[in-house]
């Protein structure tokens, strides 16, 4: 079993927060206990005893405090092999005193970078000494038990009641798997820090929150999600969200922040594509219009608003049966309303910066790109017919520019009047993506007179404007860039359809 009777202590952490229970029982247990600077202060004043560092190494606290532990008598009494008659005699030429337990947390590096603190502040919280004895305990848990976060404090304080200062090697184990967990990630956040710009070509990413899923795409597969969902989040009411939910919450998210501050607009999503989207001057409206985009897809979809639901929004909402409701608010009447439904998943979302790096698996690998942080503007526009759009059309062609760029490529999206009519998604060819989007737009009955076009990419030909134009539509948005772009323009110029330029292609595979 080797299972080991703690005898020795020591103790250097930064955060105190629960640390006091522990101290007190291994005072009880009469452990004796080494510490530095803060901490040892801290122990002192509950009035137990305890063995300054310095007093092992006979050196003090140098550099402001940036050498206290480093120090082989101090690392000798961590790594030394209790069963090495060798080790053991080592021990006792040098006075090196033998040390079971090693408590560390760390210098909080990640909170002082998210808080905006300048460079020196953040070197300064890159901890050694710290680090330097997490590694030492973890590698020799056969004789030392390494507690290496604040997060640990409880459950190292629940094994010291309920086994009364005994440890077993499983137990040591399981602490050190913990402490390499910490170390690692520690280290690929200052990684990170260092090369924020990618001038070194190493991708390190580090998760300390997992959640294990029901199953993944499909129930034969395992799921698991890593991140800190909470700090995008506030979860209200319903299930637990599965894998393919959290796939459509992170698209609807990320268009509905295209139409941050804006006024009332409502989206409803399935498979990661907007089924329906509307913006009017009440978010009542905007969820009518979205949800008659495609009232039949929308069976099922992730439901997301950029401004809070009311009564008479959720009133609507509850006839229809959808997995998850999104907004950055809910009044608490339609609170009530729609947790009437005790599976539906209600969400805060925070206002929030999403990640500037998308990252996905490849082959062997991993893909990583910049964020597409551009979004097509009415400044940014070049109209390349001789027919101008009007200002409705302008504002219909922005709107359906920021739905298709959160559309899956191939893709065609069409408008009217703020209110998206159809898209044609993930297709092979450009001209199956816009009939597909004509066709869906008018089995739901709409009028594409006057409507809007919206491509991801250019036209090599001119086939699709003269779809679009045969179909009723009246103004064109693509990023232009084909060898073939006149033919595109002259087949507008003759047939009196406005087309413009973004330069930007969007292509979302």
């Amino acid at each position: 079993m080797n299972n080991k009777t703690i005898s020795s202590a020591l103790i250097s952490v930064f955060s105190k927060d629960g640390l006091a229970p522990i101290v007190k029982k291994l005072n009880d247990l009469n452990v004796t206990i080494y510490s530095t600077g803060g901490t040892e202060k801290f122990i002192k004043d509950l009035g137990i005893d305890v063995v300054p560092v310095e007093d092992v190494t006979s050196y003090p606290s140098i550099l402001g405090g940036r050498v206290k532990t480093l120090h082989p008598k101090i690392f000798g009494g961590i790594l030394n092999r209790q069963n090495h008659d060798g080790d053991v005699a080592e021990l006792k030429e040098f006075d090196i005193p033998q040390i079971d337990v090693v408590i560390v947390d760390l210098y909080p590096f990640e909170k002082t970078v998210a808080s905006g603190a300048s460079n020196q502040d953040i070197i300064e919280k890159i901890d050694i000494g710290g680090i330097s004895l997490i590694r030492a305990a973890a590698k020799n848990y056969a004789d030392v038990t390494c507690v290496s976060s604040v997060d640990d404090y409880a459950e190292f304080l629940e094994l010291l009641e309920t086994k009364n200062g005994e440890t077993s090697e499983e137990d040591r184990k399981q602490f050190a798997a913990k402490a390499f967990n910490v170390s690692s990630h520690y280290d690929s956040a200052i990684f990170n820090y260092f090369n924020k710009n990618h001038e070194i070509p190493s991708l390190k990413i580090s998760e300390n929150k997992g959640k294990v899923l029901r199953y993944g795409e499909n129930p034969h597969q395992k799921g698991f999600f890593f991140g800190d969902f909470d700090e995008i989040f506030t979860k209200l009411h319903g299930k637990e969200l599965s894998y393919n939910n959290l796939l459509d919450v992170d698209a609807a998210v990320n268009l509905m922040l295209e139409f941050k501050n804006d006024a009332p607009t409502f989206a409803v999503l399935k498979h990661n594509n907007a089924c329906g989207l509307a913006q009017r001057d009440t978010l009542h409206q905007a969820y009518i219009d979205a949800l008659a985009g495609d009232p039949v897809s929308a069976f099922g979809g992730v439901l997301i608003s950029n401004t809070e639901i009311d009564v008479a929004t959720a009133e609507e909402i509850h006839k229809l049966f959808c997995e998850v409701v999104i907004a950055p608010s809910f009044s608490d009447e339609a609170l009530e309303i729609l947790k009437g439904k005790k599976n539906r998943i209600l969400l805060i979302l925070k206002d929030i910066e999403m990640p500037q790096t998308n990252v996905r698996s490849c082959l062997n690998g991993v893909l990583v790109q910049d964020r597409n942080n551009i979004t097509d503007s009415l400044e940014g526009l070049k109209s390349v017919t001789k027919k101008t759009a009007t200002s409705t059309e302008l504002d219909d062609l922005i709107f359906a520019s920021k739905i298709c760029k959160h559309t899956k490529s191939n893709t065609i999206v069409l408008v009217k009047n703020g209110q998206l009519c159809a898209s044609g998604t993930g297709q092979t060819s450009r001209v199956d993506a816009l009939n597909q989007a004509i066709h869906k737009a008018q089995s739901f009955n709409f009028d594409l007179n006057g409507a809007v076009m919206a491509s991801d990419a250019f036209f090599p030909f001119p086939d699709c404007v003269e779809i679009a134009d045969n179909a009723g539509i009246t103004a064109v948005i693509q990023p232009g860039g084909s060898i073939k772009d006149e033919l595109s323009i002259n087949y507008c110029n003759e047939n009196n359809v406005a087309m413009v330029f973004t330069g930007t292609r969007h292509f979302k595979h």
